[in-house]
């Protein structure tokens, strides 16, 4: 997704989303606590039937356990090595949320689920494929835009509904005086700010012929500001990441080049070099609008240097993340105007 507003988090071609740790959520008891999960179900549906005559609903109580357990699965997504199968997955656990969210429509984690997972998507599958499909076939593309687009804003409107449950009001503020908005969101509440401006940075970057989108962007600073201040190591300092392209922007749009380089420096230094994200998202943001090959590059090939097994929860990104990075090198004359004669005159010296 690339953010021209410059990009609204991402880049000049970069993604709002480009470094947001994809796939990965931060449960941290894994199998035993689905199987804990589990044996509650159980039990407790056991306790509803044999007591019958106590006010007990057996479509609630599974409803409720079952939106619990999926709100907490998100590592068994993160940490596999193949996208097709998580790409193929992925709608039918999103319409399962929706299924639930029916049920429950103030359930916050399944609110949160459902925005991360429609952004997640839209990044990761419909808007790279139909950016990569632009020079074969642009109506495809076109049509893969409008898709990604839908998606984004689909999510965001889920994060939209937990901020209300959190704070009536606060969108209406974040769209029109978006500066003190979220300040009485907290530790508990990174994820969900985390989330909204994600989803809220992927619709503007594809959505940049809308004024109405593209207005927006303060607010996405905003949020993401907030959840720096609150706890800035998130899912592996994924807001750095997102930091990295908006201060990638030019300094009439509140852009500072060095700044962004700061925010890679800390986005690697969080993630101990594991993550292939900040690279990309540097690499795009940064080297590109500067026009800088050497430098594209050299952040290219240290993305393809990382090994994605040597962290589980960020094999899935880092794949996704390495194959990003073998498609931009064949992109590089496209994207660098002087590539061409200056690979030429350095081969004749």
């Amino acid at each position: 997704m690339t953010l021209n507003l410059p990009p609204g988090t991402f880049s000049s071609p970069v993604p709002i989303m480009r470094d947001r740790g994809i796939w990965r959520s931060r449960a941290e008891n894994g199998p035993q606590e689905l199987s804990a999960n589990r044996l509650v179900v159980r039990f407790a549906l056991i306790g509803c039937l044999a007591l019958s005559g106590w006010a007990c609903s057996v479509r609630g109580l599974a409803v409720n356990a079952l939106a619990d357990s999926l709100t907490s699965t998100g590592d068994v997504f993160a940490s596999d090595s193949d996208p097709e199968l998580i790409r193929d997955a992925t709608p039918f656990a999103l319409k399962t949320i929706e299924s639930l969210l029916a049920e429950k429509p103030e359930h916050r984690g399944l609110l949160l689920a459902a925005c991360r997972g429609f952004a997640q998507y839209a990044f990761a599958f419909v808007e790279t494929e139909a950016e990569q499909l632009e020079d074969t076939d642009f109506a495809a593309a076109s049509r893969g835009y409008v898709r990604a687009l839908q998606l984004y804003l689909r999510g965001r409107d889920y994060c939209f509904r937990s901020m209300e449950l959190e704070s009536p009001g606060v969108v209406e503020l974040l769209k029109t005086v978006p500066l003190n908005a979220v300040e009485s969101f907290g530790l508990d509440q990174v994820p969900l700010l985390f989330w909204t401006g994600a989803a809220w940075g992927g619709a503007i970057s594809i959505g940049q012929d809308r004024p109405d989108l593209v207005a927006d962007v303060p607010a996405v600073r905003i949020l993401m500001k907030r959840v720096m201040a609150l706890d800035e190591a998130y899912d592996w300092g994924a807001v750095h990441g997102v930091l990295i392209a908006l201060e990638a922007m030019p300094e009439a749009a509140g852009g500072s080049a060095d700044k962004a380089r700061a925010h890679f420096d800390r986005a690697v230094e969080l993630s101990h070099g594991k993550s292939a994200s900040p690279y990309l998202t540097f690499a795009e943001a940064v080297s590109v609008p500067a026009q800088d090959w050497r430098e594209f590059r050299d952040m290219l090939h240290q993305a393809l240097a990382i090994d994605p097994d040597s962290e589980p929860s960020l094999r899935l990104i880092n794949v996704l993340a390495q194959r990003r990075a073998e498609w931009l090198l064949t992109r590089t004359e496209i994207l660098f105007l002087d590539y061409e004669e200056t690979e030429a005159g350095e081969s004749r010296d």
